[in-house]
């Protein structure tokens, strides 16, 4: 049985999820200790629990430590039972990190399957359905499976509540890909989302990202959430082009005014912008495992995150692959699986 370090190198949550997901796609068994050692509550949270509970259902998997606050888990996979299942949070906890845990052993599973989550869909410091829908299955299904995204309705933090759907046609196996270029630009969007809060807040973000951009009214549009649990900002900046989609985004928050949610979202757009390459900071982190279990295949990238250097690590210890980064004049790095 393998053993990880749940508190080595970013030592949060991602850990315990890419394991899951590398246990169901090679079949192998491990022991994950000192989950989130370092966080301010240690052990397993809600979506956490959540994760381990779907990969259990669909691996038909013998786990031992699936409890809240708990720092251990054992699990032994069995065989992926593809097919129609729900997965409810119960919190504001983001259910596209419980994705994030199932997908990958789905993707080549023995048939298609239908996805349903409850919960968090557009949280801080996890992909926002958006770009899990825009910028990172599009990739996905560059590499042989068909997924598709529907938003039945947002839940932000911390209230919750949101919905969506997947359906996936997999494939026998991924294909890799290169992802050198991002092309040319075809299509540029402003987004914010407002859930019962003051119209003058969805205002002030708007002036600031037309006054900062200086492009046309045409390319930003103000969304009013109607039936939300509770209240909800997000500006997302939507950049399509002819190679790849990225999507930036900024998360209200209690006492975080308006203006400072747009310019994060903002400087985000122009760093990727300006570095010219076609994959973000996030995107990198997210497309490296299916790219590792493919077992080939580069991309163009920013500095790399601590996110993605753990999971880069972690790969190692579960597949037979060669994971090399290499630095690039421009600030750009390249990461090549092999």
């Amino acid at each position: 049985m393998l053993t990880i370090d749940g508190s080595f190198g970013e030592g949060g949550g991602q850990i315990l999820r890419s394991s899951l997901a590398l246990a169901m796609v090679t079949g192998r068994a491990f022991r994950i200790e000192k989950i989130r050692a370092g966080r301010k509550k240690p052990g397993l949270m809600r979506q956490h629990l959540t994760a381990v509970q779907a990969a259990t259902r669909i691996a038909l998997a013998e786990v031992v430590g699936a409890e809240i606050g708990s720092t251990t888990v054992e699990f032994r996979p069995g065989a992926v039972r593809p097919g129609e299942y729900s997965f409810a949070v119960g919190t504001a906890g983001s259910t596209t990190l419980v994705l994030q845990t199932i997908l990958p052993a789905l993707l080549t599973a023995s048939g298609p399957s239908r996805l349903s989550f409850e919960g968090g869909t557009h949280n801080p410091f996890a992909p926002p359905f958006d770009f899990l829908a825009k910028a990172f299955i599009p990739l996905v299904n560059r590499m042989g499976p068909r997924v598709s995204a529907t938003l039945e309705r947002p839940g932000f933090y911390p209230a919750g509540g949101g919905k969506f759907s997947l359906t996936i046609e997999p494939s026998g196996k991924l294909a890799g890909f290169e992802l050198m270029k991002r092309g040319e630009i075809l299509r540029r969007q402003g987004r914010i989302l407002l859930a019962d809060l003051p119209g003058h807040v969805a205002e002030r973000e708007l002036d600031l990202l037309k006054n900062k951009t200086g492009w046309d009214d045409t390319f930003f549009s103000v969304e009013r959430v109607q039936g939300s649990r509770g209240p909800g900002n997000v500006v997302m900046i939507e950049i399509e082009a002819e190679h790849v989609t990225e999507v930036f985004t900024g998360f209200g928050e209690v006492g975080r005014p308006a203006e400072a949610v747009a310019t994060h979202a903002l400087q985000a757009c122009r760093q990727w912008l300006d570095a010219d390459v076609p994959v973000g900071v996030y995107l990198a982190d997210q497309i490296l495992l299916p790219l590792a279990i493919a077992g080939r295949g580069s991309y163009l990238t920013l500095p790399l995150s601590r996110h993605s250097t753990t999971h880069i690590d972690l790969v190692r210890q579960f597949l037979e692959v060669r994971v090399a980064v290499e630095g690039m004049e421009g600030g750009r790095w390249m990461v090549r699986i092999e």
